[in-house]
């Protein structure tokens, strides 16, 4: 069992789940039920930090690909962004999640090499979301 973070097996494990991404991103249903898987697994993890205040954005940014509102964006930097939501909501992890504290690191530390990967691309996301709100009145 493995029990210590690589960040370089994060980003095999990226790697490894990119055509299952690309897969899955064509699908906007499949889209959604990953999304929802991601949003209760969040809920397990005691103290995700400000390293991962980025994941709603992300998930934004999915789903806004998936629906075809925004496409300005690499249809690889979409599958890094699921494959990583892949490997948080599977049971399969480097370090397991029935290790108190511990066992939520390893799926932190894949969303948080994500996050750093597509760093730019959310920036550019981020900003043309913004430019699409509606002034309120």
């Amino acid at each position: 069992m493995e029990t210590s973070f690589d960040l370089e097996k994060a980003k095999n494990v990226i790697d490894s789940g990119i055509g299952q991404a690309q897969e899955l991103i064509q699908d906007p249903a499949k889209v959604d039920d990953l999304l929802a898987d991601l949003q209760t697994k969040l809920k397990e993890v005691p103290t995700v930090g400000t390293s991962l205040s980025n994941v709603p954005l992300m998930v934004s940014m999915v789903k806004s690909y998936a629906t075809k509102e925004y496409t300005a964006v690499s249809p690889k930097v979409i599958a890094a962004i699921v494959s990583s939501f892949l490997y948080f909501v599977k049971k399969k992890d480097l370090i397991p999640d029935n290790i108190p504290l511990l066992g939520h690191l390893d799926d932190i530390g894949v969303a948080a090499v994500a996050l750093k990967m597509v760093e730019p691309e959310l920036a550019e996301y981020a900003q043309w979301r913004e430019t699409r709100k509606t002034p309120e009145e």
